[in-house]
């Protein structure tokens, strides 16, 4: 068992703030695109969830904010990606933790 002393209060509060981030469908969905090291645009991924640009906009800003995704601008482009590769694996926990 872990002594609640050795946990790291800052960090537990980021944590928390991560998973709140990524605690919607659309966002569950945006991260299920980026698994696997995957770089994609604004318009790239609202044509793969067929929701408005803005919209998706809004949630990968949300994303960005919170350190579950990064940004890279490349010309005209800026391609989103998962700042930690690991986070695939809580993607793929939930599909597992909810499959009947």
């Amino acid at each position: 068992m872990v002594d609640i002393k050795e946990l790291n209060v800052e960090r537990l509060e980021i944590a928390a703030s991560m998973l709140k981030a990524m605690a919607h469908p659309m966002r569950i969905a945006i991260l299920k695109h980026l698994e696997g090291g995957k770089k994609l645009t604004v318009t790239e991924i609202h044509e793969l969830l067929g929701i408005e640009q803005s919209t998706t906009s809004h949630h990968l800003g949300i994303l960005r904010d919170k350190g579950v995704l990064c940004s890279k601008r490349e010309g005209k482009n800026t391609f989103y990606f998962l700042k930690y590769t690991i986070l695939g694996q809580i993607i793929d926990c939930l599909e597992t933790c909810t499959c009947e």
